[in-house]
């Protein structure tokens, strides 16, 4: 299809489509430019690294172990790795980018002379329409000082009272009104003819041709782009085979190492040729010693048997104190890890915890989901306009986001699972403990001693039997992060106090979480039990954390307010 014929009149769009090409095409170069930058950076630092890595000491000094040969072999295949990607480089610079920048200039040119004899024939037949214009106006003026002059002869030939001469004089006038007006007319008719040549001439010869010289201008310069396209790619495609060679290099120096080979040489290079020591002789101190018959034994040792020496006190007394520190430091119990799953913590702070992994993955899945959905509009306005881009180089990052949002599925469904169990089991749980406060019982469960409730209109008390002689046990102690309860207890607003506490029992407190009470100390409470056997309280000095609910006499306030 023929712009000289379809496009006229869109003399203006033509020039801005023209520019948007070579604009195009130089940040097309733009972009190999960088690329080519990244190129040679990379293989930059590759060489770096391997410089970094190689021995510097002389071959006799270095290990003969084939690990480390190996690894001096690859070394050596990524350092020519890095020559292949200074080759690619290369090879985008000569025969993308220059040629691009020196084809941009050449497009430059041709198009400023194209729009150049555009706007020359456009300037003459404005010129062309002018003179078409003033003739027309000075015919139309010329005629109407005719037809006034006809007026005034007219007028002055009827009036009896008008002179002979005055009559003549507006017979003259009109003559030469109307010879002046027939004299425009023609000068008109002329120029008229000669514009309408110039016009028809301009639409079907002049501004056709400049406009298929700029249709094959800007088609060539598609052309261009669809060569350097190709240029691009063949310019990595030529270097493919030497880099399966590099990596045929590593991999046959992976295995070359052999182990049984290092090993051998770890005993050619240390080997003593020494025999192994002999048993030590035993020596008797004891022969100027007087014996006793209870002790006579020392010297009715078999021949036969093996005598040892003993060991001195001071001796002795250090190996029991190595052994000790041996024991201390291999023996320490190491600290329990988070699980995936929280189950290390409380129902509760699991429960806490779970919602927290569960909102965070559930943003993590919305800029997922958001880029998918950015990606796939991009794919689509690149199918529609495929000068734009190419839709095809956008589904592996389609692909690859799709494979995440999967994965980030999978993961909510999984914590949720785990959080509809903590949850179900801290619904039975609170069930359980309704059911036991409406018959006046103790809640099942805990690991507690047997206890009453007193039901007063503003109290409520749990005073558990005391029995000095065996305390309660404790309930699991929760191995959590040292960290975790840091969370609970690093809110800005303090949590209301919702009652109090004697502690009936001390409780050291030795975990993270936990809280130090003495026998009979009065502590504020913060938190109910939520099944787990744990109620958090807060001391008078302000700090905070778990103790035993068995370990305690707790009071709650019903219609308490935070404090």
């Amino acid at each position: 299809m023929s712009w000289g014929t379809e496009l006229w009149d869109q003399f203006e769009n033509l020039d801005k489509h023209t520019q948007w090409g070579i604009d195009f095409l130089e940040r097309y170069a733009k972009f190999v430019k960088e690329r080519l930058d990244i190129e040679q950076n990379y293989a930059k630092q590759l060489r770096n690294l391997v410089k970094k890595y190689c021995p510097k000491r002389s071959k006799d000094e270095e290990p003969r172990f084939t690990s480390c040969l190996s690894f001096y072999s690859i070394l050596g295949e990524l350092n020519d790795y890095a020559g292949q990607r200074e080759v690619v480089a290369e090879e985008m610079s000569h025969k993308v980018y220059n040629e691009l920048m020196r084809y941009s200039q050449e497009l430059k040119a041709e198009r400023k002379h194209h729009l150049q004899e555009g706007r020359k024939a456009q300037q003459f037949l404005d010129h062309c329409w002018k003179q078409m214009d003033n003739s027309k106006k000075k015919f139309e003026r010329e005629c109407r000082e005719a037809e006034k002059a006809q007026s005034t002869y007219d007028r002055l030939d009827n009036d009896i009272n008008a002179t002979k001469s005055e009559v003549e004089k507006a017979k003259a006038q009109l003559y030469m009104r109307t010879h002046m007006a027939d004299e425009s007319k023609n000068e008109y008719a002329a120029q008229l003819q000669n514009f309408n040549g110039e016009q028809w001439k301009h639409f079907n010869n002049s501004i056709p041709q400049i406009f298929k010289n700029l249709q094959g201008m800007d088609e060539r310069r598609t052309v261009k782009l669809g060569e350097t396209y190709r240029s691009f790619a063949e310019a990595e495609r030529r270097v493919i085979p030497i880099i399966t060679k590099c990596l045929d290099g590593m991999v046959s120096a992976a295995k070359a190492v052999d182990e049984r080979r290092d090993s051998t040489i770890v005993v050619e290079s240390f080997k003593s040729g020494f025999e192994p020591p002999g048993d030590f002789p035993f020596e008797d101190f004891s022969q100027n010693l007087s014996r006793t018959g209870s002790d006579g034994t020392i010297s009715n040792t078999p021949k036969g048997e093996r005598e040892l020496a003993p060991v001195p006190r001071s001796e002795a007394k250090h190996t029991i104190s190595k052994g000790k520190n041996k024991l201390w430091l291999f023996g320490k119990k190491p600290k329990v890890p988070s699980l995936e799953d929280f189950s290390h913590l409380p129902p509760e702070q699991r429960r806490k915890r779970l919602q927290q992994k569960i909102d965070e993955l559930n943003r993590e899945l919305q800029k997922e989901t958001d880029q998918r959905d950015a990606l796939n509009k991009m794919k689509d306005v690149y199918e529609k306009n495929p000068q734009m881009g190419d839709p095809n180089s956008l589904q592996p990052k389609i692909s690859e986001t799709n494979c995440n949002i999967q994965k980030l599925r999978s993961e909510i469904h999984k914590n949720e699972t785990w959080l509809s169990e903590v949850e179900g089991k801290q619904s039975s749980r609170g069930d359980r403990r309704h059911s036991a406060d409406n018959h006046h019982h103790t809640p099942h469960g805990r690991e507690s001693p047997e206890g009453s409730y007193n039901d007063d209109t503003n109290q409520e008390h749990q005073t558990p039997h005391r029995t000095p002689q065996h305390r309660p046990a404790q309930p699991a102690q929760p191995n959590h992060d040292p960290h975790e309860f840091d969370d609970e207890f690093d809110d800005d607003d303090p949590l209301p106090v919702i009652g109090h506490c004697k502690a009936l029992y001390s409780f050291d407190g030795q975990n993270e979480g936990t809280l130090t009470m003495a026998e009979d100390e009065v502590l504020y409470i913060i938190e109910e039990d939520k099944g787990d056997g744990w109620t958090r309280a807060r001391k008078q000095s302000g700090e905070e954390g778990y103790v035993p609910t068995s370990y305690v006499e707790i009071t709650i306030e019903k219609n308490s307010k935070g404090s």
